[in-house]
């Protein structure tokens, strides 16, 4: 059975929250609360396959010391906006 929206937010809300440093828990989870709910089905699809690399990779390329793969670097400039206004 397919997942509905809403259950697919709060999964991946839970995933942003549940990432097992606390830099990338406060990062994602600033992101998920801004942004999650605006994205499109393929802007969750990127999101989720964001959420399936590792967190040391994603913190580097959210603080800007290694560049995000090209597949990730518009979602990862976002995610990295957001922290930034806090």
């Amino acid at each position: 059975m397919a997942e509905d929206r809403e259950t697919r937010l709060k999964r991946l809300r839970m995933r942003s929250m549940r990432r097992g440093t606390k830099e990338m828990d406060i990062l994602l989870m600033r992101y998920a609360d801004a942004r999650l709910t605006a994205l499109d089905a393929a802007g969750l699809d990127a999101y989720e396959a964001l959420l399936a690399e590792n967190d040391q990779d994603l913190y580097q390329w959210i603080s800007g010391q290694q560049p995000a793969p090209a597949v990730h670097a518009a979602l990862v400039a976002d995610i990295a906006a957001t922290a930034a206004r806090g």
